[in-house]
C-alpha cells in the first residue's frame, strides 16, 4: 500500500468542538478501513498543523476519497503529501538511473 501523510487544521467547526477530537480521529479510523485503507497514525500537533496523519490506502484515488469524506464533515481542512519508504525511493532511484 502507499503511503500518505495528512496535515490537517481545524476549522471554526471543529474548533468549537475539539472536546470531540479523539472519537472523529477513531470515526476516521472507521471510514478508512470501510474503504479499504488503514490509518497509521494520528497525532496532535502545535505549529501550523493541528494534526498529522500516516494513512495507507491501496492507490491515490482512495486516498483522495479519504480526503474528501474527511473535510466533508466540515471539521478539518487537509493537505495531503504521498510519502515514499526507503524500499520504494531505492527503486525510484533505479529508474532515474537508467
Amino acid at each position: 500500500m502507499a503511503t500518505y501523510i495528512t496535515l490537517l487544521n481545524w476549522t471554526e467547526q471543529g474548533v468549537r468542538a475539539y472536546k470531540d477530537t479523539t472519537k472523529r480521529s477513531q470515526d476516521f479510523a472507521a471510514a478508512l478501513s470501510k474503504l479499504g485503507a488503514r490509518l497509521v497514525d494520528i497525532y496532535w500537533t502545535v505549529g501550523p498543523y493541528d494534526l498529522v496523519c500516516v494513512v495507507e490506502a491501496p492507490d491515490d484515488e482512495t486516498a483522495t476519497a479519504a480526503s474528501l469524506q474527511l473535510s466533508g464533515a466540515g471539521n478539518v481542512r487537509t493537505t495531503t503529501l504521498r510519502a515514499f519508504g526507503g524500499e520504494e525511493m531505492r527503486r525510484i532511484l533505479a529508474k532515474a538511473a537508467g
